[in-house]
């Protein structure tokens, strides 16, 4: 049995990944169809390695009706006017943008965490987390589990490829420019982010903290617990691809590092890499093109009676926005939501 699939935004970035992912994990298609804006209608893109070519068809005149499930990967502003159509027309939405997130009667899923929150889907949408909260929770679940935690403070390091293309291009642009000595402009970010850190992601809220830091206490809240207290300070870094967090944790009950070390690897969607050596630990270059999320750096945080520090990385584009949709499409499939 398989299912009708269109992937909105397919041009972008994300929606390249999705339809990689799709491919490379054989998701049971009936067809699949590429959907973008009617800039890019009649475009040619590949169906990952496949071999297979994909004609574009364009959101403005797409009909829903008779597809399972849509992945959308075009944006807030899209997804705002279509998502509503393609769910009305009975398709299930898997949107990655924040619209819809905080939405009460929407789930907001990460497969490894909370699968069963996808029976909750009234309104025929189901919202992806943001990238950075994505990869976190996956380490923070089996944890909670084991020890319930109380609080979490959490640092992010994220690729400029979490800003989209665009950003890609003026991290490129701008280190070329440094290189041969030509002016260099922003025009994605506030200050320069070739060989430069920026801690600003998103609009600045009253409190001072950024909409992306907010996002990622609301999210948790919604996704694993509201009991959680979590302050996070996020991070733009000159990397292209992969988001790292250093995540200090503090527990109700005691976690040995090796009991936490044991603890997840174990646990779905982790790879522990944590080798108290040169080299012993992941970074960004090494996750790209990676499923799992790595944890690195397990230790104890002497300054708490139930304290750890651990380090995680994950390619954003793959677990923070397109594996992460194509897991729920699959839980979406194992369930029967759309076929019986």
């Amino acid at each position: 049995m398989g299912y009708r699939v269109a992937v909105v935004g397919a041009t972008g970035n994300v929606g390249r990944e999705m339809l990689n992912i799709l491919h490379e994990r054989e998701f049971p298609l009936d067809e699949l169809t590429a959907v973008a804006s009617s800039r890019s209608q009649g475009r040619m893109i590949d169906f990952g390695d496949s071999g297979q070519e994909l004609k574009v068809q364009s959101i403005e005149h797409f009909d829903f009706t008779g597809y399972d499930i849509a992945l959308f990967a075009a944006g807030s502003g899209p997804t705002k006017t279509y998502a509503p159509k393609a769910a009305a027309a009975g398709c299930m939405v898997i949107d990655n943008s924040s619209l819809y997130r905080m939405e009460p009667d929407v789930p907001l899923v990460v497969p490894e965490v909370n699968p069963d929150a996808i029976m909750k889907a009234k309104r025929n949408i189901i919202a992806n987390p943001n990238c950075s909260t994505a990869q976190m929770v996956v380490a923070l679940k089996p944890l909670h589990d084991a020890a319930k935690i109380k609080r979490v403070v959490v640092s992010t390091y994220q690729s400029v490829s979490g800003a989209g293309k665009e950003a890609m291009d003026e991290l490129f642009t701008q280190t070329r420019a440094i290189f041969v000595g030509d002016p260099k402009e922003n025009q994605v970010f506030t200050k320069q982010i070739a060989f430069n850190v920026i801690p600003h992601i998103d609009v600045f809220l009253e409190d001072g903290s950024t909409k992306e830091e907010r996002k990622m206490v609301q999210e948790t809240h919604k996704i694993l617990s509201p009991d959680i207290e979590l302050t996070a300070t996020c991070v733009r870094v000159p990397v292209f691809v992969g988001h790292s967090e250093a995540i200090n944790i503090e527990f109700e009950n005691e976690l040995t590092p090796q009991a936490a070390r044991d603890i997840l690897r174990k646990s779905p969607g982790i790879m522990v890499v944590d080798k108290q050596e040169d080299g012993g630990y992941v970074t960004p270059v090494e996750c790209v093109g990676d499923y799992a999320t790595f944890i690195s750096r397990i230790r104890k945080d002497p300054t708490v009676p139930h304290g750890l520090n651990l380090w995680c990385v994950s390619d954003n584009l793959r677990k923070g926005a397109a594996l992460n949709a194509v897991q729920i499409a699959e839980l979406v499939g194992r369930k029967q939501l759309k076929k019986g």
